[in-house]
């Protein structure tokens, strides 16, 4: 009997908001939203963002003053919306206008020379053979030099890449918590794992106690490490600017690091730790980890993540070296402007008329456990992880030209799901998040995937949304913004439309296809399609299947008495999952930071030939006794 995982917890950040109880998702539907739901978001929002505060049960802005929270959007509506997804590169992280760069300057001595005093200890190594180095005392030198002298200078240059998703001016997990110089990819993984496991109504050692420790796993990477100056950006920068590599630089910026601090700040496990990366689709990569190692029975009870926080001008300079982003040359092109800046709120435009993607920041993590595990403890069920599959391109020319691997997982993915739910339910019942990145070539080639692989299973107006188009192209993590919006999708019924496109461009093959340009209301779906590509042919569709049908395949395989106890439990747990909406929404986050608390030693650990028990936990671990090669020894 293959386990079923359950996804009972979702948490993290991005350009649209926080991610339990699909506040983000909530960010881009607005228009369609309730009355009390979206007076829930913008006080969520608020608070997140930090323009009002809960003290002694009021609200209250920066003077201290009360705010009744049905007045938030009417005095804070306007910066909140400005203030989210894609917009122009805020000073947080670097100046678009003014980006600081080495400008190389030849200085050429004249008749007389080139001359300057300097510290002796200041002086290069070698001394180059152009100069005449003499001692005026101990400490310093005078320098002659004939010929020329070349120098580099600080400088700043007009970025051509001005916008990206950025998460919501005002944010910033580095308060939340004793960040201790942690670079920002890492405060967002606390801050995301936290929201996760608060997300389920339980504490993480409620959880874990119900488990074997090694029956608990970490499944995270981040595809480009922390570039930030606390990590990677300061292991090769600081050199160069004269400055030394400190102690943390490489370590903090391994692309380990988002399943390195869970399991040794959040959770304290000791069971599986996984890491994959796999481009565009690394979120995916570590689903399929979890996915799989909860079918077999070998884990239980995971976390399931990514982070990238690269908005640096490094980085946004490589991919846009690769005629990869929308610059403003071509935005104001594909829009007629001539004077000016280009629209930074709709540089992202899958399937439209565009010019390369946006590049955004972003943490997303999954609490996800077994079907048996989430029965007995009356976990919200908030969908179910079918399975993901990954294949690659074969022989390329280009390394990050697409290839025909996307075909295989989306054939397999809608496959497997029509022998779960039925042909029906596929053709009628089930949407696509698609990769979406907003590049000419993406529109053609993914569209074609959809068209033909629609045209197999005879399936007609088939949804597709495209999370990219608000919150840019958050490289790792982005496959965890799809899945987040296919939760919000079984939650509201209601489909994103792609609103920054004025019409799907004429290449695009949706002639079997609906992709609008507007919100719209669709009804109950069952399954969904999140789609990945990512360079090098790293392609990955995983099959999410909705709360509906995930507990209707519970209640046969358990029956409806044990599905009747389940709801009981759930009650207590919908309650402790309200209270900490509640705190969230007024910017209580609890974050979970466990920095040398609960260390284990030694003397801690107890072995013997049948297990091993650690102080602290619950359930002890068990050491294989059968022999999985009997027929072989």
């Amino acid at each position: 009997m293959t386990s079923l995982p359950v996804i009972v917890g979702m948490g993290g950040i991005n350009a649209a908001g926080r991610t339990s109880f699909h506040q983000g998702f909530r960010r881009i539907i607005l228009d369609k939203l309730s009355e009390e739901a979206r007076q829930e978001t913008f006080v969520g929002l608020a608070t997140l963002m930090n323009l009002v505060s809960f003290k002694d049960g009021l609200y209250v802005d920066h003077l201290g003053e009360a705010i009744a929270s049905n007045s938030i959007e009417a005095r804070y509506g306007e910066k909140i919306l400005a203030g989210t997804l894609i917009r122009k590169i805020e000073s947080n992280h670097f100046d678009p206008d003014a980006t600081p760069w080495q400008q190389k300057i030849a200085l050429q001595a004249e008749s007389n020379g080139l001359a300057f005093t300097a510290k002796k200890r200041d002086l290069p190594r070698p001394i180059p053979s152009t100069w005449q180095v003499s001692e005026i005392d101990e400490k310093n030198v005078k320098v002659f030099i004939e010929g020329t002298l070349e120098v580099k200078h600080d400088s700043t240059r007009d970025n051509p890449i001005k916008a990206a998703g950025q998460f919501p001016t005002g944010f910033n997990p580095a308060v939340l918590y004793n960040s201790r110089y942690q670079p920002r990819g890492l405060q967002a993984t606390i801050f995301g794992a936290a929201d996760a496991i608060h997300s389920t109504g339980y504490s993480w050692p409620e959880l874990a106690k119900h488990v074997s420790p090694d029956e608990i796993g970490t499944y995270s990477a981040s595809v480009f490490g922390q570039m930030q100056a606390e990590g990677l950006g300061g292991m090769t920068q600081n050199r160069l600017k004269g400055e030394r590599v400190t102690t943390k630089n490489l370590a903090l910026g391994l692309n380990t690091m988002s399943t390195d601090f869970i399991n040794a700040y959040v959770t304290g496990s000791v069971g599986t730790t996984f890491t994959s990366t796999g481009a565009c689709a690394t979120f995916l990569y570590n689903l399929k980890a979890a996915v799989n190692d909860i079918q077999s029975g070998r884990i239980r009870l995971a976390i399931v993540g990514s982070n990238d926080c690269a908005l640096t001008p490094e980085v946004i300079e490589g991919f846009g070296n690769m005629s990869a982003l929308a610059n403003e040359e071509g935005l104001k092109k594909l829009d007629g402007i001539t004077e000016g800046e280009a629209n930074h709120r709709r540089t992202s435009r899958p399937f439209g008329d565009n010019c390369g993607f946006t590049i955004g920041e972003a943490a997303q993590f999954l609490v996800l456990m077994d079907d048996k595990l989430a029965l007995e403890l009356g976990a919200k069920v908030l969908g179910s992880v079918a399975d993901v599959y990954t294949n690659a391109d074969g022989i390329k020319k280009s390394i990050t030209a697409p290839g025909p691997g996307n075909y295989i997982t989306m054939a397999k993915s809608v496959a497997l799901a029509k022998s779960i739910v039925g042909e029906e339910a596929v053709q009628q019942r089930s949407f696509i998040l698609a990769h979406g990145s907003s590049t000419p070539q993406n529109r053609v080639t993914e569209s074609l995937i959809y068209h033909r692989i629609a045209e197999s299973f005879d399936i007609n107006q088939w949804p597709v949304a495209a999370p990219k188009a608000y919150l840019g192209h958050t490289i790792g993590p982005a496959s965890g913004d799809q899945v987040a919006w296919a939760l919000g999708v079984f939650e509201y019924n209601i489909m994103p439309g792609i609103t920054t496109i004025n019409a799907v461009a004429d290449d695009v093959h949706d002639e079997r296809l609906n992709i609008s340009t507007e919100h719209w209301q669709c009804h109950e779906m069952d399954v969904a399609f999140i789609n990945s590509k990512g360079f090098g042919g790293n392609n990955a569709t995983a099959t999410l299947l909705s709360p509906k049908v995930t507990l209707s395949m519970m209640a046969k395989r358990y029956g409806n008495e044990a599905l009747s106890t389940y709801h009981d439990k759930l009650i207590e747990v919908e309650q402790a999952r309200e209270q900490y909406q509640d705190k969230a929404d007024k910017g209580q986050f609890e974050l979970i930071y466990k920095f040398g608390d609960g260390v284990l030693s030694d003397d801690d650990i107890d072995i013997s030939k049948d297990e091993i028990a650690m102080s602290g936990m619950t359930q002890t671990i068990s050491l294989p006794k059968a022999n999985p090669f009997s027929d072989m020894v």
